[in-house]
């Protein structure tokens, strides 16, 4: 039902969004005469990798620059790509991969490979099932990009306040028992997101508890105050070093 669910969902969703796609492909062409797509190498399930579909919003190369995370206010952004970035429309075309059986509609967000090597045992289980384009993470987490504008580290910033907190979000939904009426309320969820960021805060703070996520996990999901550093899933102490980095 599951896989069924995304089938329909990424057929009616690129046909749809073809609309707003085509327009949005030929205005990230026409600013550099480059390929309007992006395609980035991730984690699979299970192991291995695939290759992710995303309409560029940065400019060419910007990968090699060694930073993973983007703050908001990241040069590396084009114009077009922070119109991009604002609606969500690098994301719109991940629905090919949903197609095609490489993700799914609600799932852990695809990671870059070389993080996922430094997953603790507890962060591992987020690879035991097919990445998504939207999970209760990326509803909470949808202002990353302004978490971390203006930090001095951003990889560092984001490894202390907003993946210890996003990797539980994302294990909370791992261990729940399959479900289609779940995903799609996470679905629904993340649609609200664009009428009230802050309702659907409130309703996904409920639905953490719900799930029996604990206090602390739905206090966070709500974002009514400034997020806290603490450890990854699985680990005692804060991340100090940007794993990885000599």
């Amino acid at each position: 039902m599951k896989r069924l669910l995304d089938l329909v969902a990424s057929l009616v969703g690129l046909t749809l969004g073809s609309v707003i796609l085509v327009p949005a492909m030929i205005a990230v062409w026409w600013q550099d005469k480059h390929s309007p797509f992006y395609i980035a190498t991730r984690a699979a399930r299970g192991g291995g990798t695939f290759r992710m579909v995303k309409l560029r919003s940065m400019r060419i190369l910007a990968d090699t620059t060694g930073v993973s995370s983007t703050a908001g206010d990241d040069p590396r952004i084009t114009a077009v790509g922070r119109f991009v970035r604002k609606w969500k429309l690098d994301e719109l075309t991940q629905l090919w991969n949903v197609l095609i059986g490489d993700m799914s509609l609600v799932g852990p967000r695809p990671q870059v490979v070389v993080d996922t090597t430094y997953y603790t045992g507890e962060e591992k289980e987020l690879l035991s099932v097919r990445p998504g384009i939207t999970d209760l993470a990326s509803i909470v987490f949808s202002d990353e990009g302004e978490i971390l504008r203006g930090a001095e580290d951003p990889d560092l910033k984001y490894n202390q306040v907003v993946r210890p907190w996003k990797s539980r979000l994302a294990l909370l939904y791992v261990r729940q028992k399959p479900s289609v009426l779940l995903d799609i309320r996470i679905i629904l969820l993340t649609l609200r997101t664009i009428a009230s960021r802050e309702d659907a805060l409130v309703a996904a703070s409920a639905l953490v508890a719900r799930l029996g996520g604990g206090e602390k996990l739905a206090q966070v999901a709500m974002r009514r105050w400034p997020l806290e550093p603490a450890p990854p899933p699985g680990a005692t102490e804060i991340v100090s070093v940007v794993p990885g980095r000599v």
